[in-house]
């Protein structure tokens, strides 16, 4: 399984290219895009962890892209990639929401450095739920607070809090147990026990009451990992 999914947005074919191939090398899944509006939409779309992304582009240049990624989706992780080095341009870089920026030329092994160290710290970024209601339970994540359908009240860890708000953030779809050490934990899952996430699961279900057997918070996806349950129940 992938460490993440990298959207490469590059009109230079061999820039792109070589990236992806990289990306790929190191245990990255790598999407590429040649233009502004191609990487956007692909950017928008599910699945994509983080996006490098070249500011001198066609049909939509690279702060253009950041600042409606940054409307979208406020967490998604973006470095810069740009053959503008004086300061300036990398400060209002910064100050436009990138995560990083990456002054051309550069080495290939340096991107994937600062993509892996990127990715490790997006656990910090704010998620933006502050509160969860599903299935009779309230959630509050800024108190680690969980209300049952009881009204009892129990508290949950950082991490069980962490990996609860990282499936609400992702709702909609599968996040594998990788991935979820990846983000939540912040560590390389190459050679990690899944099982910790799988613990970690087992607790949040018990603070939540929710049946393993039969879930309505927390989905279990075979082969893949955790979801949260669809709105509608079903």
């Amino acid at each position: 399984m992938p460490l993440g999914t990298v959207l490469v947005v590059e009109d230079d074919d061999a820039i792109r290219r070589g990236l992806c191939d990289a990306l790929t090398f190191a245990g990255y899944e790598a999407r590429g895009a040649p233009d502004g509006q191609a990487g956007l939409d692909a950017a928008l779309a599910d699945g994509v962890d983080l996006v490098l992304l070249d500011v001198l582009m066609p049909r939509m240049d690279g702060m253009a892209v950041l600042g409606e990624l940054r409307h979208a989706r406020p967490s998604m992780p973006v470095i810069m990639l740009t053959a503008r080095g004086e300061e300036p341009d990398r400060i209002a870089g910064l100050k436009a929401g990138a995560d990083d920026y990456i002054v051309k030329p550069f080495s290939i092994a340096e991107v994937v450095a600062r993509v892996e160290a990127v990715l490790r710290r997006t656990p910090e970024r704010p998620v933006g739920v502050a509160r969860l209601e599903i299935a009779g339970r309230v959630v509050d994540f800024d108190r680690r607070e969980v209300v049952r359908p009881d009204g009892t009240r129990v508290a949950l860890s950082q991490r069980e809090a962490d990996c609860l708000s990282y499936l609400a953030s992702n709702r909609g779809r599968a996040v594998g147990r990788d991935e979820l050490l990846s983000r939540v934990w912040g560590v390389d899952p190459r050679g990690v026990s899944t099982r910790t996430i799988d613990m970690a699961m087992a607790r949040v279900r018990e603070h939540l009451q929710d049946d393993p057997a039969k879930p309505s918070v927390v989905v279990t996806v075979r082969g893949v990992g955790y979801m949260l349950a669809p709105e509608d129940g079903s």
